[in-house]
């Protein structure tokens, strides 16, 4: 397959750069930038390559075994007592969990929309939700993938023209993918990460490739598309992060992205601004479709229900949780206290998910020859040990320790 033919099959792993590239994203490589410049380019030059290994392997396991991983989670334990406590810990991480953080995803992207037309966020927030739930409701993947890519392409064009328009200094954007941890930069050194290794992210793939392709002999166009995807979204994060390293003197903390748009018109010139409103807009929006589509594969998959995408079951999980996103950006904010139980859900489900996909990636009896290779075992454990880290670095954080 040539290079144009494999740009058209481009699909499902745009889907996971979608979900990644949020609101959160938007943030948190925003205030990494502004705080310390270059310095933590290195960490999402990691999360790229981290984020390849284990969603490759997600997406193999759906390729191949024609199943989605929460009904692999589900199906692997002959005892009871394991696989009900897998089935409550996705629930909770990944239903409740998208849930939660979906009126981050609404109001993120209305706050792009607010400095483009200069109409109150809070307006935007349910139009957003409700066009959002308009195109799952449709049922129809393809259509879904196509809006998602294009929405990609764009946050794609905007965030890289912004970062090329402020002039980054070259020699010290180079200089910042030498590893090192400035003086408190350690907390947002894990956040970069964590907002590219995102757990539900695995369930997505593992299930919208099967939408996509038939079986292992689409595994070169499935890798194809999980690399270029995600090294595109990463690209994007990059960005971002340049964007707010040139903007901002060093050490400047941001408490609002829309803070982000406004600067950026004095430094490079109005299209600047309405460039990064544009990218904060789609990133808004895609993780506000992609959101409740990832809580709908794993919470159907791992509870046994049907997993078509316009099946009532499916479409009432996502529905819900779309439901939860626009009432909570009514109000203006997020439900504290179940965003701090998803990260502390998510905190212990992430690792177990990574050790799990692990495991059956090495399950002869279900992938036979596309099992994993010693060198993958390794890789895929070392990127685990970081998810990990990762894990008990949330839960010290929601327990004020850190």
């Amino acid at each position: 397959m040539n290079g144009i033919e494999r740009l058209r099959s481009v699909g499902p792993g745009a889907m996971v750069a979608a979900a990644f590239i949020g609101p959160g994203t938007v943030t948190t490589a925003s205030v990494t930038g502004a705080r310390f410049g270059y310095a933590l380019l290195w960490t999402i030059a990691f999360s790229i390559a981290a984020t390849i290994v284990l969603q490759e392997m997600s997406a193999r396991l759906g390729l191949v075994s024609r199943e989605g991983l929460g009904e692999a989670l589900r199906g692997q334990f002959d005892n009871p007592v394991p696989s009900y406590v897998s089935v409550a810990l996705v629930v909770s991480a990944i239903g409740i969990g998208t849930a939660a953080y979906e009126a981050g995803n609404i109001l993120g992207g209305a706050a792009g929309l607010a400095t483009l037309s200069g109409i109150p966020a809070t307006v935007w927030g349910p139009v957003m939700g409700l066009v959002a739930g308009a195109l799952l409701f449709t049922g129809r993947y393809e259509l879904i993938e196509r809006v998602l890519v294009g929405l990609v392409a764009l946050m794609a064009v905007a965030f890289v023209v912004d970062a090329i328009l402020i002039g980054p200094d070259v020699g010290a954007l180079v200089a910042g993918f030498a590893p090192r941890v400035p003086g408190d930069s350690l907390v947002l050194a894990t956040g970069l990460i964590g907002t590219t290794v995102v757990g539900y992210n695995l369930f997505l793939h593992a299930s919208n490739v099967q939408e996509r392709w038939s079986g292992p002999s689409d595994l070169p166009d499935c890798r194809a598309d999980t690399v270029l995807s995600i090294v595109v979204g990463g690209l994007i994060t990059m960005a971002i992060l340049v964007t707010a390293a040139a903007a901002f003197p060093r050490g400047t903390a941001i408490s609002d992205v829309g803070v982000m748009a406004q600067q950026l018109e004095p430094l490079a010139g109005p299209w600047a601004k309405y460039l990064f409103s544009v990218g904060l807009f789609a990133a808004g929006f895609t993780s506000a479709t992609t959101a409740p589509l990832a809580g709908a594969y794993a919470t159907a998959g791992a509870l046994g229900w049907e997993t078509d995408i316009d099946s009532p079951r499916f479409r009432a999980i996502w529905g819900t949780i779309i439901a939860v996103g626009i009432v909570a950006s009514l109000v203006g904010g997020s439900p504290v206290q179940v965003i701090v139980f998803a990260q502390v859900v998510n905190g212990i489900l992430l690792p177990i998910v990574a050790l799990f996909l692990i495991y059956a990636m090495n399950d002869r009896d279900v992938l036979g020859d596309y099992t994993n290779s010693a060198a993958g075992n390794v890789v895929g454990g070392l990127v685990t040990l970081v998810v990990v880290w990762l894990g008990v670095r949330t839960l010290l954080s929601v327990a004020g320790v850190l």
